[in-house]
């Protein structure tokens, strides 16, 4: 198990723990547990709870036992780390909803059957409900010195905000997590938190609170947050964050998100968020510095992690509709496949009538779709072989485009050369 320790270094995911030298020998002793926590502020964890979540999965598959945490409770407050103003509250049911819907997540990334070490879910609004609040002032809060909580990153530099400033209400986050800690400690023995960089106060402050509560002696550690080269935020997009569920960031554009990783990011990528070995990763390096163009690593990159988030089907699919990008027949891709395949594509509505009454030719759909700007042109463009329909080649001036076409769907996709494409979407 010292060899998990050499891995995680290896790979980047050890920003700051509580014993350095011990850490090694400490978990070689035996399977420990070790937990982290997921904030259900939305209804999907995203591209940045990867980093713990996968954490938690190579400690379970070097023989320890992981305990994921959805924050019931704590998602009713909501976590200051990283945050410059106080966030919304949830409704009851808006966070019952997403915690639901992240534990269901969870489950596809660890091991919950395994014996011996099979993973273990828990939401701490479980065991903060029934606690009463003059309890939990009596019995927790007497252990925790305010100067210790202002001195946290977190709160001091909401403090230090004229405009802002951090309520009761965010101020006690700390104290909830921190006896988390505390409660996982007696109920599952568990010693170890992991978390990202910017968790440091909060695990601190739930090992200082088993100090004095408890009398012994728990751990931390923290994986730096998934980040670019030039210091921002891994997993943003203009159209917004890459998440996890289908529902909210399709398998395709999660392909494509991690193909076009640039060539500075997708090494750090590759050691962090595949279990591909050092050899296979150093090999991509070489071939990467020798032709960038090939771009061998972050196709490979784009495999893994879409195999691991969506799985083989979810691969399957983003990769043939990458394949009708450049050319390929669409097959049984549906209007919502091709509507996010060709996102950023011009498109132009039309009245699907015009497919019944035979008067839509093909010369006509690409004028009107932009993709000529005269007759002449696309007259010129269709006899040269350069107009396609449905990525399948026009031969003949006068072909009428006709309700066969849209094959069920509402949306036909039109092509001059290699990559110029632009839709028409047909509207009763």
């Amino acid at each position: 198990m010292t060899d998990l320790v050499d891995d995680l270094r290896w790979r980047g995911l050890i920003h700051q723990s509580t014993d350095d030298d011990g850490l090694p020998d400490w978990l070689a002793g035996e399977s420990r547990r070790v937990y982290a926590g997921f904030d259900p502020t939305a209804d999907s964890l995203h591209v940045g709870s990867l980093l713990p979540l996968l954490v938690l999965r190579r400690f379970q598959q070097a023989g320890h036992r992981p305990i994921a945490l959805v924050g019931g409770a704590t998602g009713m407050i909501g976590d200051p780390s990283g945050k410059n103003e106080e966030r919304n509250l949830l409704s009851i049911d808006t966070l019952c909803h997403n915690v639901d819907a992240i534990r269901g997540q969870i489950q596809s990334f660890l091991d919950f059957n395994s014996a011996g070490n099979g993973a273990i879910l828990v939401n701490n609004l479980d065991w903060m409900r029934p606690v009463a609040y003059l309890d939990f002032l009596r019995d927790v809060g007497k252990n925790f010195p305010v100067n210790v909580m202002l001195a946290k990153d977190s709160v001091k530099t909401r403090l230090a905000r004229e405009d802002g400033g951090i309520s009761y209400t965010e101020f006690s986050y700390m104290l909830l997590q921190a006896y988390d800690f505390v409660y996982l400690y007696d109920r599952f023995q568990c010693e170890l938190q992991v978390g990202g960089s910017d968790q440091w106060g909060n695990i601190t402050a739930g090992i200082d609170l088993a100090r004095r509560m408890r009398g012994v002696q728990l751990y931390g550690m923290t994986c730096p947050l998934l980040t670019k080269s030039d210091g921002s935020k891994m997993g943003k997009t203009e159209q917004g964050a890459i998440w996890l569920s289908k529902d909210r960031t399709s398998p395709y554009e999660f392909y494509q998100y991690w193909i076009n990783v640039d060539d500075a990011d997708v090494g750090a990528c590759l050691r962090k968020l595949t279990d591909l070995c050092r050899e296979e990763i150093d090999d991509l390096d070489a071939d990467r510095e020798r032709a960038p163009e090939r771009r061998a690593s972050q196709t490979r990159l784009a495999q893994e992690m879409t195999r691991l988030v969506h799985g083989g089907e979810g691969l399957a699919i983003s990769e043939r509709a990458t394949q009708v990008f450049f050319g390929a027949e669409f097959g049984d891709l549906d209007d919502r496949q091709l509507g996010q395949i060709f996102a950023d594509v011009p498109s132009r509505r039309i009245a699907r009538s015009r497919l019944q009454d035979g008067c839509l030719r093909i010369v006509d759909a690409l004028v009107e779709s932009g993709l000529a700007k005269t007759k002449s042109e696309a007259r010129r463009t269709v006899q040269q072989g350069g107009a396609y329909l449905n990525n399948q080649r026009v031969t003949s001036v006068d072909r009428v485009l006709a309700e066969p076409d849209l094959d069920g769907r509402t949306i036909l996709v039109l092509r001059t050369g290699k990559k110029r494409y632009a839709l028409l979407r047909f509207t009763e």
